[in-house]
This record gives C-alpha cells, structure tokens and sequence, in this order.
C-alpha cells in the first residue's frame, strides 16, 4: 500500500476532489474508455459522491449494452428511476430501440413534409429507409436523446457513462458534425428558395417549413456544443488501466476530443493492484504488480497533471449503493 500511495501522491497533482472544487459550475461529468476498464462503476461513484452533497443528479447511460441496472442491482431501463436508499439520485438507462424508433418517426414526417412541399410523388419510405439503415443512426439517436436530457434542465448534475470511446467520440463529436451539415443543409435550401421565388408568377413568399426545421435544429445544435464545449460545465473523463492497450487507446482519443473542444476534465487509472498484496503472492501476482508499476510511471509521464486519482483492485465486485458507498470516498480522496 505505502508503494501506490506514493506513486498516487507522485502522479496526482489536482485530486478529483480538487478538480470539482475548482469547478464549482459543473453540471455535465462523462467517463469514457476503452470496454472493460470499470467506467460504469466510476460513472457510479462520481454520481452517487454528488448525490451525498445534495446536488440532485442524474446518472445515465448512453452505452447501447447497459449496466446500470446491474451496478445498482435494480430496474433503471428505459425511465428515471430514484436510486433505492439515496436521496437526490436518479438513475436512467436510455431505450435506445426506443430512442431509434423516435428518429424514425420524426424523419419520416420531416421527409413527407419535404416531399409534400417540392411536390415529390416518391414515397416518403424509400428515403427512411436509406436514412436509418446509416451505420451511425444509432448513435445519432443516442446523442438526441443526451440532448434531450440536458436540455430539460431537471437536475444539477447529470453523469454520463458512455460507449466505448470510439463510439463516444463520434456521439459526442455530432455536435460539430451536425453543425457542418446542417449549415450546408441551410446555404442550399436558401438558394432553392430563391431559385423557386424568381420562377414563381406570383411575388409572394411562401412559408418554407423545411426551412424552418433546419433554422430550429441548427439553434438546437449550436447550444447542445456550447454545453458540451463549456470547461466550466462539462468534464470528460478517461479510464484507463495500468496496460498498454488502453493507454495507447486514451492517449489518442484525448487528443481527439481536446480538438474537438470537448474539456477533457483527467484520467483516472482503475484496477492497480497494492504493493502489499504482492509480499507472500504466487509469481504471477508479483509479476503483475511489476508491470502495473511500470506502466504507472508511463501514465504519470504521459498525462502529467492530468491523474485525478488511482484506484485499487477490489477484493469484491462493485455492486449496489453500500458498496459504492464505500469505494466513492477512494476516488474523491
């Protein structure tokens, strides 16, 4: 134990702790990482650490596989659903056949709206079905319904566990991306609707509901990223494990989102095994703990001033709010 606690005290400059007292505004947490490195239970305890301060929070989950249910050992799917025996906690997992059912019903109407207004005959269906066959129509039905869920404004503090991080790059990168298209989407039915008024026998100006649409998604877009975009709400959170193959995973991504303007808030390093642990254990346990520490040198080196807190190989599963309750206090030390 004193070994990791000095790697700990070398490696970690601003605590989790400290990072949210020096952050007194933030409302919008994500962690994020490679599959398998605990981000649903460090999602879980930054949640339930928020809650503990009577700070009404939400804890969600934009991972088409979730975990939630299983983490709290209780029902949170497809509603929000007060966490049993914590105050000021909720806890939701987004339907996401629900979210991709949603989407599209709303681009079959905006479609048919479409067509209706060009005076198109071809159906409405054959452009659905190009439209939500996109293999990433799914994720873009998660990020409405993330937006959605910000934007009703219900609790102070909403935490995010993510997909993997590649599919969290692209859910939270669509809101640059949307933005992109949808001025694209805006220059050209500018130009048809002038090119329509020019033709037209008669002066008057038609209402363009399409246009409208874009005009309301666009303004829909831009402050969905200025939330995302704001150091001083939103922190994005890595996890990673003293291993190459999620280092070289979060070491890439980070860069990714900082580009993206996306605040990345710091790594938390999960699953080190203690030193002690290490004094009468077989070789393959001593062999470990060496390569863990060789590999905490790197993250230090590698994210300086970024390591909010490294945490220990627990004995037990993490599971349900006492034992939560118990490991929170570990993270925000």
């Amino acid at each position: 134990m004193a070994q990791v606690a000095a790697e700990r005290h070398a490696s970690v400059e601003t605590s989790m702790h400290e990072f949210v007292e020096r952050t007194p505004d933030l409302r919008y947490v994500f962690f994020g990482g490679k599959g398998g490195v605990g981000k649903t239970v460090l999602a879980g305890m930054t949640a339930l650490w928020f809650a503990r301060q009577g700070r009404r929070t939400v804890l969600a989950s934009t991972n088409p596989v979730h975990s939630l249910s299983g983490l709290l050992d209780q029902d949170v799917f497809g509603k929000h659903t007060p966490v049993d025996g914590v105050e000021n906690l909720w806890a939701f997992e987004i339907d996401t056949r629900d979210a991709i059912e949603r989407s599209k019903r709303e681009i079959r109407e905006k479609i048919q709206w479409f067509l209706k207004f060009a005076e198109i005959s071809t159906k409405a269906e054959e452009f659905v079905e190009a439209a939500t066959t996109n293999p990433a129509f799914e994720e873009s039905a998660m990020f409405e319904n993330m937006v959605d869920l910000m934007f009703a404004d219900a609790y102070d503090v909403y935490v995010f566990d993510t997909a993997p991080t590649a599919n969290a790059r692209r859910l939270l990168g669509m809101s640059k991306v949307y933005g992109l298209w949808v001025n694209k989407m805006v220059k050209s039915r500018e130009e048809a609707q002038t090119l329509r008024e020019a033709l037209s026998f008669t002066k008057k100006k038609e209402q363009d509901p399409l246009m409208e649409y874009l005009l309301s998604f666009r303004g829909r877009i831009e402050h969905a990223r200025e939330l995302l975009t704001d150091p001083a709400r939103t922190a994005f959170f890595f996890v990673t494990l003293p291993e190459a193959l999620p280092i070289a995973v979060i070491r890439r991504f980070i860069a990714w989102f900082t580009d993206f303007g996306i605040p990345v808030g710091g790594v938390v390093v999960n699953q080190v095994i203690r030193e002690e642990d290490g004094l009468d254990a077989p070789e393959f346990v001593r062999n470990r703990i060496a390569m863990q520490r060789e590999y905490l040198e790197q993250i230090g080196n590698d994210f300086a001033g970024m390591v909010r807190a490294i945490l220990p190989l627990y004995d037990d599963e993490i599971r349900g709010v006492a034992s939560l309750d118990r490991t929170a206090p570990e993270l925000f030390a």
